[in-house]
């Protein structure tokens, strides 16, 4: 005899009942704009010449995972509309202070957000607002007459950048682990448990106020002897230097924008999802690259090469300098006609992976905290130190590491391999920065 059992009109009670994740639409990241994509890879990190009296850099293989990278540095252009946009928030947010919603983001029926947003799309207007109630508070972020200089001009010392993060080593500390409750029975208490150190999940959170705007008398405090003005006057606020690397900016301000412009970021995409058909969630903020991450995307995918531009020689076949930095007993002009100090960003050839001015222009803050120890500890899979100092800590505990040499340099720090530092709370003229952001290969658009 046989038996037939039909499972008709049963079939969709099966599926549910089945392990199968939640539907959620396929997820992608747009390619990040002015970025260049650095495939994972191993390398051996390290080496390269020595000068007299220095011990040669040891060597250690090394793997890193992919990421993004700006193809320049940081421009003063884009680092204006960094000024301009947290400029613009602190002028909206006292007005909103005082009562005044106009120029803060509002909801169908007409009330202000939460949390509290700026109306991106009027907000420039407050600085010409002529009702008393917003020009006198604005008027506070202005020089007073008494130290005014030919014109009105922002006191840019009130304008502050504060931003929030998770301190994930601190809360990664066994010490910090979190401990659930028991009852004598060993059954667990709901709801119930503590740190075991006894901090609270508010320690973990990290407040910064940096000040957002550029040391632009670094052209004269660096070089003591040395008629340097014209770039202090002109180099951040002229239209003819906007193309030019940023200087002047420490590590502290360089890790800021870098939180700003991943905030920027996400920003633009819950306001766009459309744009997306509603599948885009960033997951990844902006950074700065890690020491080991920087050397990697510096030689560009070629193996024991000096320079990022793979020749062992500062000079191309036809004699030309490949790079802006200090060529033979300071002759700053042998390698460009048209400057003796910075250059506009991606003046000369990229190198494999496309990034322009890995060697020479300005050097670049890295994410690691320098150490000579240390290099020799790294982990081989992303190797990173960190160390976030405080303003009491020694010197020695705040020196970063920069990388890639600058327009002041001999050939010697244009290696790839050579390691410099810098204090954090440092601002110079020969040191700028550029971002990354992790990748996700499989992912990719």
């Amino acid at each position: 005899m046989l038996i037939v059992v039909l499972f008709s009109g049963c079939k969709s009670d099966i599926v549910i009942h089945q392990l199968k994740g939640e539907r959620r639409p396929v997820w992608f990241e747009p390619v990040p704009y002015g970025m260049v994509y650095i495939e994972p890879g191993h390398y051996q990190m390290g080496g390269g010449d020595a000068l007299p009296g220095q011990q040669p850099i040891p060597t250690r293989n090394v793997s890193v995972n992919s990421f993004w990278m700006d193809d320049t540095e940081i421009t003063n252009s884009e680092y204006r509309q960094y000024v301009k946009w947290v400029a613009d928030s602190v002028a909206a947010y006292m007005t909103f202070k005082a009562g005044l919603t106009q120029y803060m983001a509002t909801d169908q029926n007409d009330q202000p957000i939460d949390p509290p947003m700026v109306d991106r799309g009027k907000v420039h207007e407050i600085w010409s607002d002529s009702r008393a109630e917003v020009s006198e508070l604005i008027d506070s972020l202005f020089f007073t007459p008494a130290n005014r200089f030919k014109k009105r001009e922002i006191n840019y010392s009130k304008i502050i950048y504060e931003y929030y993060y998770i301190d994930l080593k601190k809360a990664a500390k066994r010490e910090n682990s979190f401990v659930y409750d028991y009852d004598a029975n060993g059954e667990l208490i709901t709801g119930s448990g503590h740190y075991a150190s006894g901090v609270n999940r508010s320690d973990f959170i990290v407040r910064e106020r940096v000040p957002v705007y550029p040391d632009t008398l670094v052209w004269v405090r660096d070089f003591t002897y040395s008629f340097n003005e014209p770039w202090t006057q002109h180099y951040f606020h002229h239209v003819a230097f906007s193309n030019y690397p940023v200087v002047g900016v420490t590590w502290n301000q360089a890790n800021a924008f870098c939180h700003w412009r991943s905030e920027y970021k996400d920003q633009f995409l819950k306001n766009n999802k459309q744009l997306f058909n509603n599948t885009v969630i960033s997951i990844h903020p902006y950074r700065l690259p890690t020491e080991a991450e920087w050397e990697y995307a510096a030689r560009g995918g070629k193996v024991n090469n000096n320079y990022p531009w793979g020749s062992y020689y500062t000079l191309d076949q036809k004699g030309c300098y490949r790079a802006n930095f200090k060529p033979k007993r300071g002759n700053y002009v042998a390698d460009s006609y048209y400057t003796t100090k910075t250059m506009k960003v991606g003046s000369f050839d990229p190198n494999n992976y496309g990034l322009h001015d890995m060697a020479g222009n300005v050097a670049e803050w890295t994410s690691t905290a320098y150490d000579e120890i240390m290099y020799g500890m790294y982990d081989d899979y992303n190797p990173e130190f960190q160390y976030d100092a405080k303003i009491s800590d020694p010197p020695a505990l705040k020196r970063k590491v920069v990388r890639g040499g600058s327009w002041k340099d001999v050939a010697h720090y244009l290696q790839v391999s050579t390691r410099d530092f810098e204090y954090q709370d440092s601002a110079r003229s020969f040191i700028g920065f550029r971002c990354v952001m992790n990748a996700i290969e499989d992912e990719r658009e």
